[in-house]
């Protein structure tokens, strides 16, 4: 299915032709990139557990972001809001709009599921342009810390800066604007 296209970005679902794509692409901009992740959101995605999206660039696949609708993870995990999960762009395709186009179709499939939608985001520097996409985009902080290994990470509690240790950050999509409901 076609979420977008404007002639140049084209959102789409997310093809399994596109996983050797985005793992070669990661490889080449030298980020430690394993296959199996975006098979897991295609088996994901035709399970009905996710919405699975791919960004072409030109005819080219430039990006990718999924929505679970019914979430069981992270700080609203169980409790009817979807999560956006797995967002990237591969560098030789950023700053021409493709994540915010990706956001937006992603949000907007959120918002068919319910009137917020939550996503974690990593805490090291190889995250600050997705930090600063989502403060712009309207997301806060959920109010429960960060989080290591999927679980709370408690005051002065031992974890590593890596791709485990996130903050959640959640959006109203519509409806009266009021506080996110508290994570547990």
């Amino acid at each position: 299915m076609v979420y977008y296209n404007d002639g140049q970005v084209l959102v789409r679902d997310m093809e399994a032709g596109d996983a050797r794509q985005f793992r070669d692409g990661e490889v080449e901009q030298g980020w430690n990139s394993d296959i199996r992740k975006y098979e897991m959101r295609l088996a994901d995605q035709k399970s009905g557990k996710s919405v699975s999206l791919t960004a072409e660039y030109l005819g080219s696949p430039a990006g990718y972001i999924n929505v679970y609708p019914d979430a069981r993870n992270g700080a609203f995990g169980g409790k009817g809001y979807p999560e956006i999960v797995d967002f990237g762009v591969l560098e030789k395709y950023r700053k021409m709009g493709i994540g915010n186009r990706l956001m937006e179709v992603a949000e907007k499939i959120a918002g068919e599921y319910a009137d917020m939608v939550y996503l974690g985001v990593g805490l090291h520097s190889g995250y600050g342009s997705a930090q600063r996409m989502y403060v712009k985009r309207g997301y806060i902080p959920d109010g429960s810390g960060v989080w290591y290994n999927d679980a709370v990470c408690g005051q002065y509690a031992d974890c590593c800066n890596n791709d485990d240790l996130v903050l959640y950050l959640s959006k109203q999509l519509r409806g009266t604007k009021h506080n996110a409901p508290e994570a547990d």
